[in-house]
C-alpha cells in the first residue's frame, strides 16, 4: 500500500514529501486516514539519531488521528502485546514488548497509517488537531504526576513550561490544586504566565526558588541540576525528558545524597491515562496551545520547533 508520506531517509536532514510503500493491512488491521499528526518532542530525539536503534528510511509520527469509514479515531501511539507481566498489572507503558508507531512501525507523518483494529479507539467529536495537539502531552502530565504524587497544595517546578508538554502540564496541574512554577524562556512567558503562580525565565533558577515538592524535568541535561537545587529535602525529580539527548550528570551529587532526593523516570503513559485525556479535553478541563502546519510544511515545522519559535505543540494537518 503506497501512501504520500514524509520520510525521513538521513538523520538531522530535510524530510522528502514522496510516496512510500508501508505494506499491507492483515485482516486484524484497520487502514486509519490521518487528519491531524502531532509532533512529539520524542520525534526529535530521533529526527537528530539519538535512538540508535533506529535506521531510516522511517515515517514519524506516533500521535495520529483520523478516520476509520467516517469515524473520528485516535490511535494509541504504541502497540502492546497485553500478556506480560506489566500489562497484566495495567502499566501497558512499561510493556516488555512495546512497539512504537514511527519507531518499529510506520507513523502518521503520512496520508494514511495501518494499525491493529485493538489499537483503535473513537473520539466523542471530530475536531482532531486539538487531540492531536494535546493527548500526547497531557496523558505525560497525568502519568508524571501520578509518580509524583501531586495534589492540592504541592509545590511543584516546571522546566521547558512553554513548550508542547509543559503548557498542558502546567494547566493540569492548576487542575489539581498544585502551586506551579513554571520555567521556560524570555519570548514564551507571557503566555505560560496565563496559567502558572510563578513564571521564571532566569538560567539560574534556583537562585529565586527553594524547598519544592516536586520537579516536572522535561528539559534534561541542560536544567536537572538547577532543578536539584530547588526541591527540599525528601523531594521528587519526575525525569520526562532530555531533549538534546546528552547524557545527564549531577554536578552535586551529595546534594542529593544529603536531601534524599528521589529521581524517578516517567515513561509516557498507560492507555487508560490516554482516554482519561480524550475526556479532559473533549469537556473542555485543559485549553490545548498549538500551531498548525500543512503536512506538506513539515520542515518549516521543525526549523521551528528547533529555534523555539512554537508555543505549545506543532501539529501537521491533512
Amino acid at each position: 500500500m503506497r501512501v504520500l508520506a514524509a520520510v525521513l531517509r538521513e538523520f538531522n536532514k530535510p524530510f522528502n514529501i514522496e510516496e512510500f510503500d508501508i505494506g499491507d493491512p492483515s485482516p486484524n488491521d484497520v487502514v486509519v486516514r490521518v487528519r491531524a499528526e502531532g509532533i512529539c518532542g520524542r520525534d526529535l530525539v530521533i529526527w537528530k539519531g539519538g535512538f540508535r536503534n533506529l535506521k531510516p528510511p522511517l515515517i514519524l509520527g506516533h500521535e495520529i488521528y483520523g478516520e476509520v469509514d467516517g469515524r473520528a479515531v485516535g490511535i494509541f501511539g504504541a502497540i502492546v502485546d497485553g500478556t506480560c507481566p506489566y500489562c497484566r498489572a495495567g502499566k501497558d507503558n512499561l510493556c516488555l514488548n512495546l512497539q512504537f508507531f514511527g519507531e518499529n512501525r510506520p507513523g502518521g507523518y503520512a496520508e494514511a497509517v495501518i494499525a491493529p483494529k485493538n489499537n483503535v479507539f473513537e473520539l466523542p467529536d471530530s475536531d482532531y488537531i486539538k487531540y492531536a495537539a494535546a493527548v500526547c502531552p497531557l496523558a505525560t502530565a497525568i502519568h508524571a504526576s501520578k509518580l509524583g504524587n501531586v495534589g492540592p497544595g504541592t509545590r511543584v517546578l516546571v522546566t521547558g513550561a512553554g513548550g508542547g508538554v509543559g503548557m498542558h502540564t502546567i494547566q493540569y496541574l492548576k487542575s489539581l490544586g498544585a502551586y506551579v512554577i513554571s520555567i521556560t524562556s524570555p519570548g514564551k512567558a507571557d503566555l505560560v504566565a496565563k496559567f502558572s503562580d510563578e513564571t521564571i525565565t532566569d538560567r539560574e533558577f534556583s537562585r529565586k526558588v527553594r524547598d519544592v515538592d516536586v520537579v516536572l524535568e522535561n528539559v534534561g541535561a541542560a536544567t536537572i541540576n538547577e532543578s536539584l537545587k530547588t526541591l527540599r529535602r525528601e523531594g521528587t525529580l519526575i525525569l520526562i525528558g532530555n531533549t538534546e539527548g546528552e547524557e545527564i550528570r549531577l554536578a552535586r551529587p551529595a546534594l542529593t545524597v544529603m536531601r534524599e532526593h528521589r529521581i524517578i523516570g516517567s515513561a509516557a503513559y498507560t492507555r487508560g491515562e490516554i482516554l482519561k485525556t480524550v475526556e479532559l479535553l473533549h469537556k473542555g478541563v485543559v485549553k490545548p496551545i498549538y500551531k498548525t502546519y500543512s503536512f506538506r510544511d513539515v520542515n518549516q515545522a521543525y526549523n521551528d520547533l528547533l529555534n523555539q519559535k512554537v508555543l505549545g505543540r506543532a501539529v501537521l494537518v491533512f
